[in-house]
């Protein structure tokens, strides 16, 4: 059964894509537990030296399905989305991903913890948290400062508005900005090319370059998801949530920080 992912090892490539176009591949408690797996299957399979994230070149992920989230929020550190995060920091190999249309919440925040991104021209990358009542997750208010510098940083999360592919470009997000119909094709020609090389070099590579701010991002994943755990039960999240089930606009003017 198709739970809205899909796998293809080949050549010592590993391909994840989101498969769900008819819900802008929002991603579901399952599909979280499906990429865990998937990046766990390509970090420990000796034939596999590089794995592509990819979705399709109308939309790379519309982030959390809000519908299946309000009910089933993450309640502990073990709900699906934590794991999966866990596996994409840890994840020894070469990451690529190839983002074409919205890339939402964590389909923006994921790819921090790439090595290489391939972003098609009608790319837009938002972090839509404080529109929900909600904090940044995946490390981001850790990594997207360093990238971004601090207050690029700021302004993509206080007012979590979309970031084009030229200006991910710009901030670093983003390697190359090519058309939607050639970015999966980019990706796939790179990882073919990182895949002939030793894969004893590139992990090493990778781990040199990680290593120091590993326990870091770890940590920062911790605290970012106890915090998030507890703004999901507060009025702001309740409100937004509210709001999009009864597709309105959330209001926030009566909400008073405890």
């Amino acid at each position: 059964m198709n739970n809205g992912i899909l796998t293809r090892a080949q050549a010592r490539v590993y391909t994840i894509s989101f498969d769900r176009l008819e819900r802008k591949n929002s991603i579901t408690g399952p599909m979280y537990a499906a990429l865990a797996e998937a990046l766990n299957t390509a970090a420990t399979d000796p034939s596999i030296h590089v794995a592509v994230l990819q979705g399709h070149e109308t939309i790379f992920s519309a982030g959390n399905d809000l519908g299946d989230f309000a009910k089933t929020s993450p309640t502990d550190s073990e709900a699906p989305a934590f794991p999966f995060m866990r596996a994409l920091a840890a994840f020894p190999k070469p990451l690529l991903a190839a983002v074409c249309g919205p890339a939402v919440g964590i389909g923006t925040t994921m790819l921090l913890h790439c090595d290489l991104v391939y972003a098609g021209d009608n790319a837009a990358f938002t972090m839509p948290f404080v529109n929900l009542g909600l904090c940044p997750e995946a490390a981001s208010s850790l990594l997207l400062p360093q990238l971004f510098g601090y207050h690029r940083a700021a302004e993509a999360l206080l007012f979590g508005e979309p970031l084009s592919a030229d200006a991910a470009l710009d901030a670093g997000l983003v390697n190359k900005v090519l058309p939607p119909s050639q970015v999966n094709a980019y990706a796939q020609g790179q990882a073919a090319k990182l895949a002939a090389k030793p894969l004893s070099s590139l992990v090493e590579i990778k781990r040199l370059m990680k290593s120091r701010q590993q326990a870091a991002v770890l940590q920062r994943m911790d605290e970012e998801g106890s915090t998030f755990r507890r703004m999901l039960v507060e009025p702001a999240a309740k409100e937004a949530f509210s709001a999009f089930l009864q597709k309105r606009k959330p209001d926030f003017s009566t909400i008073v920080p405890a």
